[in-house]
């Protein structure tokens, strides 16, 4: 009787044994398979980097064999994007807006322009300002770059803008002179000088009529050194 007991309790004692030792082996089995998956992941974006990488290596070897170009960002360029204004009504108005551009970052916030409406004689309200901005804001920045700025007068010129515009207002109290008939017939005027004369003639002329400006300015500060050298010999005799 006791033998067949003993030998009861030895068997229980084996199986709870082997049922542990499976249910490690499960749960060893599960982790091996939680770090494969991790593994895996983990080797699945290494492989994407490293294809990202090597794509742009070989890029910029291709660039530097002259086999491809180098991305460039657009270049704005005032001169051929508005060429219905000559190059000095295009630099009257870079100084007006570097004028008002107190920040020196390359905008014309809101209270930048508010203070340009009131130098300007003409007040606007908070609404009014945020109107003028939206009307020609084409990156939904709320504010104004210098193409924004050039935008209000190119408006201006085409008839664009209504007569109660705030930025009608700011075209016409500048004193840069965007026609000879006046803001309404701007058009006009524009269509019949580009109908006179080339774009190309046009810009040549302008650019010698600067080189001629530039040359007489030295000229005449060459002139005034030299007659204050005379001048101050005479004194020092």
């Amino acid at each position: 009787m006791a033998s067949a007991e003993l030998a009861q309790k030895l068997q229980r004692r084996l199986q709870l044994e082997e049922s542990g030792t499976a249910a490690e082996g499960e749960e060893v089995a599960k982790d091996e398979e939680v770090a494969s998956g991790s593994e895996g992941e983990r080797s699945s974006l290494t492989a994407s980097a490293d294809a990202e990488l090597s794509a742009k290596l070989c890029r910029r070897q291709d660039i530097n064999e002259g086999a491809a170009q180098p991305r460039r960002a657009a270049v704005f360029n005032p001169y051929t994007e508005f060429k219905e204004f000559s190059r000095r009504q295009i630099k009257d108005m870079e100084r007006m807006f570097r004028l008002y551009d107190s920040g020196r970052d390359g905008y014309i916030d809101l209270m930048e322009l508010k203070l340009m409406m009131e130098k300007l004689g003409a007040p606007q309200t908070h609404l009014g300002l945020k109107n003028m901005i939206k009307e020609v804001d084409e990156d939904f920045d709320g504010k104004l770059s210098f193409r924004e700025f050039l935008l209000i007068f190119h408006k201006a010129a085409a008839g664009e803008l209504e007569e109660d515009s705030g930025l009608l207002t700011l075209a016409k109290l500048s004193e840069i002179d965007v026609s000879i008939e006046g803001v309404k017939g701007a058009k006009n005027f524009f269509e019949a000088k580009v109908q006179a004369l080339s774009s190309a003639s046009k810009f040549e002329a302008e650019i010698k009529a600067e080189q001629d400006e530039r040359k007489r300015e030295e000229e005449e500060r060459k002139y005034r050194r030299a007659a204050f050298r005379e001048l101050k010999s005479a004194f020092t005799q």
